[in-house]
């Protein structure tokens, strides 16, 4: 299927050949019939990615404070790799959009296929031939709604929400400052709720359509015209509110809002512009300043829009997808009128132009839309990728050995986000004897960016055709946690080589499904992403150190800081806990430093903070205190770690600098001087692929992966019961 994209680091727009995504459970696939260009948002974010590098940076101030802490966690090299790989990668464009649904998924039960429906967000409503949409963000469009009309209803939506926050009530005046799309949608929400309009904008085409379409006044923000017509309407008091719809960098908006409000008025900001509010005159008023989020509550709740968690009725009455009912509705019974906004109407297939066009000032718009195919087109078979069934395979009486490789090692990544796409994908691109057969994500556009950015042979939507594929030898599990043991299940049963990114598993029933599939295929051909042990300042200090002959105390001190609201790592209803995702890096470590798996956990927390301290203890008496913690400071190092036996000292700085102290004197890895931060990916890679080109063994050897695993899960036992857990079968 098409696609519009666009480049954001060189400003690449394009009509992109993409695969068709996959019908989920959870929601529906919608062959687009129309789809609206807002042209506020949408061609503000193509002109920012026209800019320089230095531009863009100074117009997101937000972005470059993340990426200096994460220079100060993960060094220049993985920050610059992961920044430019954001930076060099297609973006989709659009976010309303109207069409015909063409797949149901599981779970969905209030449209059928042949229905037409409204969709809503950055993510699903995109400018594209189909788009898989969650439950939350569709709505069935009532009939006599033109599907034309019915794709304004996002945008609807917005303006829909600002009215909402701006409390209005009959008889009230109201100033919408700036009258492009959402002003003008404002204007036709206030008019039809019994409020009177003063519109601003610079356009006289724009403030005569507003004035067409219900205000009462229309002028520039200049014009004493505009002043005349609140003193008139008002008696002199000043609006009751004000609609900031316009964008840009002035302050004339809200300076403006502030002097033609009335006393204890109400300001609503929808748009994006600057808001440098003057202090004396907003205090003096005591001006009401309100923020409205988007399409209404359950916007960015990744429950509620993701997964169909539906709010309440009796507590939140007006959610995402009930204002964009509500706005199909007001088209259906003639209170908003959308067809005059419609400027333009483009065929798909001239998308590039049209966004040219519009940037360049040439096609001067309030509203354009992408007009589709015709809806009775056949439909095309979309792939599936919720559910896909493994095939029957024949259980074998005992471990077969893997053949050696007489030709490329051909490789499928299942997933690949940021992890993927900066620390593990660029290591293997024009690496001898690999080949990078297929990449499989959830979203279409994103796996045709892999196979652009990497060299994929083939990018695509559907698991069971990676699976199935016997070209490919070894399958990348690079997905979300709570997917990993399921798909490596899937793929071990298939009779592929599996590399899965840690956790291996979140409980000791997935732990245990893996395990189970080991037994009935006969194929033990896995590696968890545990690579600080192949990190090579870390193998050199640990040859330095050489044998020991007593018990070791080990020290590991994780300094990992607090994420981002709204991280996924922090779904622990879905996503499990944050330690029982990245913790095997640490046990995994330990354990490969004291040549040995852990024999039990102890764990316990501080009341208020998700800090964590834990012992593993070990065989031969040694243990390793692993202080796992969230508050620290982001200029501290992240790791640092101390292993000391027999009057010997082994010191790492967070895989920069290494030393070892064997009583008499210091030794240095290397020399004082701080190294790039290697934490071994290159390596472990290497070893992998080297494993399964020979047949030779896996770099480490699948009872570590499982006694790691269970360790890292045993801490969730142990904080809960407050004693140390025996871990069954240690060795």
């Amino acid at each position: 299927m098409k696609q519009v994209v666009q480049n954001y680091k060189s400003g690449e727009l394009a009509l992109l050949d993409v695969p068709a995504p996959g019908c989920k459970p959870g929601g529906v696939l919608v062959r687009s019939a129309f789809s609206l260009i807002s042209t506020g948002t949408e061609m503000m974010k193509v002109s920012e990615a026209g800019m320089s590098m230095l531009g863009k940076a100074r117009s997101r101030p937000d972005q470059v404070a993340k990426v200096v802490q994460s220079v100060a966690a993960n060094g220049v090299p993985a920050t610059y790799r992961k920044v430019m790989g954001k930076l060099d990668s297609y973006t989709p464009l659009g976010y309303s959009l109207c069409g015909v649904v063409e797949q149901v998924g599981a779970g969905i039960d209030d449209v059928k296929v042949g229905d037409v429906v409204a969709c809503a967000g950055n993510e699903h409503a995109l400018h594209a031939e189909l788009n898989w949409v969650p439950k939350n963000l569709y709505v069935p469009v009532p009939d006599g709604v033109a599907p034309r009309h019915a794709a304004f209803g996002t945008v609807g939506s917005i303006a829909l929400q600002g009215v909402r926050q701006g409390e209005s009530r009959l008889g009230e005046v109201a100033l919408v400052i700036g009258l492009g799309l959402i002003g003008q949608l404002v204007t036709q929400l206030l008019n039809a709720s019994g409020v009177r309009v003063v519109g601003v904008d610079p356009d006289p085409a724009r403030c005569e359509l507003a004035e067409r379409l219900g205000a009462a006044a229309c002028g520039d923000p200049g014009s004493a015209s505009v002043e005349s017509a609140v003193a008139e309407l008002t008696g002199g008091m000043g609006v009751d509110q004000v609609y900031l719809a316009a964008g840009g960098s002035s302050n004339q908006p809200v300076e403006l809002a502030a002097r033609l409000c009335r006393d204890r008025g109400r300001v609503i900001d929808i748009g994006k512009c600057r808001l440098d509010l003057p202090w004396n005159a907003y205090y003096e008023k005591e001006l009401d300043v309100r923020f409205s989020r988007s399409y209404g509550p359950g916007r960015y709740d990744p429950e509620y829009e993701l997964q169909g968690r539906d709010y309440p009725v009796g507590y939140v009455r007006w959610t995402e997808r009930r204002n964009l009912g509500c706005f199909l509705d007001l088209i259906a019974r003639g209170s908003v009128d959308v067809e005059p906004l419609v400027s333009h109407v483009a065929d798909f297939e001239d998308a590039v132009e049209t966004y040219r066009r519009l940037e360049e000032g040439e096609l001067k718009a309030v509203a354009v839309l992408f007009r589709y195919a015709a809806e009775d087109a056949p439909a095309v078979e979309a792939p599936e990728v919720a559910v896909p069934k493994v095939p029957e395979l024949p259980r074998p009486s005992g471990r077969t050995a893997p053949a050696r490789r007489s030709g490329p090692v051909r490789l499928a990544f299942v997933g690949a986000g940021n992890y993927a796409s900066s620390m593990l994908l660029p290591h293997l691109t024009g690496r001898d004897g690999v080949e990078l057969s297929t990449v499989v994500t959830t979203t279409a556009l994103s796996a045709a960016n892999a196979q652009r950015k990497f060299g994929f042979g083939k990018a695509t939507t559907d698991l069971d055709a990676a699976l199935g594929d016997p070209a490919v030898d070894a399958v990348f599990v690079v997905t979300r946690h709570s997917s990993h043991a399921e798909l490596t299940r899937r793929a071990l049963l298939a009779g592929k080589a599996v590399f899965v990114e840690k956790p291996l598993a979140l409980t000791e029933e997935e732990l245990a499904s893996v395990l189970a599939a080991v037994e009935e295929s006969g194929n033990d051909r896995i590696q968890v992403g545990f690579n600080r042990r192949f990190a090579p300042l870390l193998r050199e200090a640990r040859e330095l150190f050489g044998d020991r002959t007593g018990p070791a105390s080990l020290r590991y001190l994780v300094n990992a800081g607090r994420l981002d609201h709204g991280s996924w790592y922090l779904r622990q209803d879905t996503e499990g806990s944050r330690f029982a995702g990245e913790g095997g890096h640490f046990v995994d470590t330990a354990s490969w430093l004291l040549g040995a798996d852990p024999v039990s956990v102890y764990a316990v927390a501080p009341a208020g903070n998700e800090d964590l301290q834990i012992v593993l203890g070990y065989p031969d008496g040694s243990t390793a205190t692993i202080s796992y913690v969230t508050s620290g400071p982001s200029s501290f190092p992240k790791e640092t770690l101390d292993l000391i036996a027999d009057g010997k000292v082994l010191r790492l700085d967070d895989f920069t600098r290494a030393s070892v102290y064997d009583g008499r004197r210091r030794q240095w890895v290397g020399s004082r001087l701080p190294k790039a931060r290697d934490k071994g990916q290159n390596a472990e890679l290497a070893a992998f692929v080297r494993a399964v080109r020979t047949g030779g063994p896996m770099p480490v050897p699948l009872e570590s992966l499982a006694a790691t695993t269970t360790a890292t899960l045993a801490v969730r036992t142990a904080l809960a019961s407050g004693v140390p857990v025996t871990l069954a079968g240690a060795r």
